[in-house]
């Protein structure tokens, strides 16, 4: 009895997609608020600085270092530990941000408390807050933010300015208020429009995901259904192969060289039939341990291409294998079964002439596939890939270059389709050697 699950494998893989996605945003963004921990470290090193230096204002400048000090052993820890972990959560982030507040609070409290003007500086850690955070975060940074300016006015000691900065219009204060505000708004603009931009590209990556898991949905039905209807294909199949082996002894037939070739012929296209129904119930599986095929790579391109010579009513087929150095591979049917739907378009849209060329370069393999049909439609090359999408004008047409998309794509891959300048249409069969090339040495060793 099959036992199954409440949740379907498509959505399975689309919730861990976008977990996945989320995690790189996460991890982008953490990097941000590593970047902002720099500069204001900077920024709080040029600010003791010029108070101290310029403007002679005394302050506790040795226990404010210490604090910077903690502050840069913190962020050299999380550079490291975020260079090579790359999960990030709510909680990590929100410890962060804490560590930010603690350490801008313990400034303000040495260096005059709320009658500081960089005290607004936290509303830059409510905002990045409620940028990245969820809710119940936001509202505990806000409330410890609260209590934080709420403590600082009680308890800090308020800075002591000399008449002249206290007193005048454009006073000490007010300059400290108006470069505060710039800082904020120049923070603000700058890094949350970064942080938008990596919860944008999350989201388009998470949509993008979810097209290819309906897709592949999609495909999980079509092999179902192509599954079914190759077992039910098998028992008139293996009757009618009899059959034609018995009109081949009988005398009527056997006196007969036109009607012997014609039943050579349907014998072939059985047995074609056959094979096609075998291999369809081995991409779905039927016959565990043997869809994978330990080979090399000139073997596997040049068997598959007499194969299709020989089985297809091709005219004119130029095959040029431009691989030099050969290596061990392993491919399986579905791979074969989708550079044969390639083949097959261009032969029904060009039956006089096609060709394939192989070659690797780059560390992946290319196969590119010319005809000399009428090429493709600008809007079908617009929504290439996509199912049904076709000039055949039959049911199910578009099926094979979708089928062919898919498969590439699971194996890191890419097919993209154009045409050519002279006539007609080329496709490009784009496969990554590490997914399908086998080490010498594992190879050997078995």
């Amino acid at each position: 009895m099959a036992v199954t699950t409440d949740i379907p494998a498509t959505e399975v893989t689309t919730r861990w997609n976008a977990a996945h996605g989320e995690t790189a945003a996460g991890h982008k963004n953490m990097q941000q608020l590593i970047q902002l921990r720099w500069i204001a470290v900077i920024g709080q090193i040029t600010t003791i600085a010029v108070v101290t230096m310029v403007y002679g204002i005394n302050l506790p400048v040795r226990h404010m270092l210490e604090v910077l000090v903690c502050l840069i052993a913190f962020n050299i820890g999380s550079q490291l530990r975020w260079h090579e972990r790359r999960v990030v959560t709510n909680n990590e982030v929100f410890l962060a941000l804490l560590i930010d507040v603690a350490s801008l609070t313990i400034q303000l409290y040495l260096s005059g408390g709320t009658t500081n003007p960089f005290a607004f500086l936290y509303l830059l850690q409510v905002i990045l807050s409620a940028v990245l955070l969820e809710a119940w975060s936001t509202w505990t940074i806000v409330a410890i933010t609260s209590l934080c300016l709420a403590g600082l006015s009680k308890f800090s000691d308020p800075l002591v300015l000399s008449h002249a900065q206290s007193d005048s219009y454009f006073s000490l204060y007010v300059q400290g208020t108006l470069l505060c505000f710039a800082i904020n708004a120049a923070l603000v603009v700058f890094f949350v429009t970064r942080i938008s931009r990596n919860l944008r590209t999350g989201y388009a990556q998470l949509a993008n995901l979810q097209q290819r898991a309906t897709e592949e949905e999609h495909i999980v039905r079509m092999g179902l259904l192509a599954s079914g209807a190759a077992h039910e294909l098998g028992t008139p199949l293996s009757t009618l192969s009899v059959i034609l082996g018995d009109w081949r002894r009988m005398p009527e037939f056997a006196n007969n060289a036109e009607l012997r070739e014609e039943i050579g012929e349907m014998q072939t296209q059985v047995l074609r039939c056959k094979s096609i129904v075998s291999g369809i119930l081995l991409s779905a599986g039927e016959a565990r341990g043997e869809s994978s095929v330990k080979t090399t790579i000139n073997t596997f391109l040049n068997d598959l291409t007499e194969e299709w010579r020989a089985s297809r009513p091709v005219i004119s087929f130029d095959y040029d294998n431009r691989i030099e150095r050969d290596m061990p591979v392993v491919f399986d049917s579905a791979l074969k079964q989708m550079i044969c739907n390639v083949l097959d378009n261009a032969l029904e849209a060009s039956p006089q002439w096609l060709s394939m060329e192989a070659e690797c370069e780059a560390d992946s393999l290319t196969l590119t596939v010319r005809d000399a049909g009428p090429g493709f439609a600008q809007s079908m090359l617009s929504q290439f890939g996509k199912p049904y999408q076709s000039t055949k004008g039959r049911p199910g047409s578009g099926l094979g270059l979708f089928l062919s998309l898919n498969v590439a794509r699971t194996l890191g891959g890419t097919v993209t389709a154009t045409n050519r300048e002279e006539g007609g249409a080329l496709v490009k069969i784009t496969l990554p050697l590490a997914t399908i090339a086998i080490e010498e040495d594992d190879e050997h060793g078995e």
